[in-house]
């Protein structure tokens, strides 16, 4: 696979439009699945949950106006937001870490039918290198820079513990790698050009603890205000 920028760049999609787009991709596979040919602005806003004036904005970028009257043709739509995001096409994928964690998405399903195909896996640890899993050994880390050419490998996703994780982006940068998914729970530091999605389970589940400890304190009627964390680091 040749490495290219992506369309919605070329176009200048703004990056917030872009990472709504997968959200009505989603939408959009569930309301196929159902059968829906044709659905509103506001019915495929709620479906994908955001407000039904963004989503008129995020797809007019896309040229997709809809029919007034009529809607937005489901399948079309499915076409072209998959068309912008690339996945029309068969995307390489490497994981590095195969841990629990690069079992986990090394076997997720959702990959193929989503235009990704995991060619390459790779691990520090002896014991795993040389292990079949999803129809491919595990390759040695120092293998990395040689397998990743010679499968056309375009997306890293790092899987590893955070010691290793800037290592590791180094490396695969240095052999062309221009897009990351990192699930190691530390900041890359990459040069510009390169692309990186960072994925913390830990900060995700923070906010949820967040969101919980304020309808905990709305039931009970007594938040801690500021003045009073004041008053407990003095005590």
């Amino acid at each position: 696979m040749t490495r290219r920028p992506s369309q919605a760049r070329e176009r200048g999609i703004p990056d917030a439009t872009v990472a709504r787009l997968p959200l009505y991709l989603r939408a959009l596979n569930g309301l196929a699945e159902r059968g829906i040919a044709t659905v509103s602005s506001e019915d495929l806003a709620v479906a994908a949950g955001v407000n039904s004036a963004k989503l008129r904005k995020d797809l007019s970028h896309l040229g997709s106006y809809g029919t007034r009257g009529v809607g937005y043709d489901v399948q079309y739509l499915i076409y072209q937001i998959s068309r912008e995001l690339g996945l029309t096409q068969d995307w390489a994928v490497a994981i590095v870490g195969v841990g629990n964690l690069g079992r986990a998405l090394a076997n997720y399903g959702g990959f193929v039918s989503r235009g990704f195909r995991v060619a390459a896996l790779f691990d520090a640890d002896t014991a795993v290198v040389g292990e079949q899993l999803v129809g491919m050994a595990v390759d040695h880390i120092d293998e990395l820079e040689s397998v990743i050419d010679k499968r056309g490998v375009s997306i890293v996703v790092i899987a590893t513990p955070a010691a290793a994780a800037q290592q590791v982006a180094d490396r695969v940068i240095a052999a062309g790698i221009t897009s990351i998914l990192n699930f190691a729970p530390v900041v890359l530091t990459v040069p510009d050009g390169v692309d990186v999605r960072k994925v913390d389970l830990s900060t995700e589940l923070q906010i949820l603890a967040f969101h919980e400890q304020r309808k905990a304190d709305r039931e009970t009627g007594s938040p801690m205000m500021a003045e009073d964390w004041a008053e407990a680091m003095d005590a």
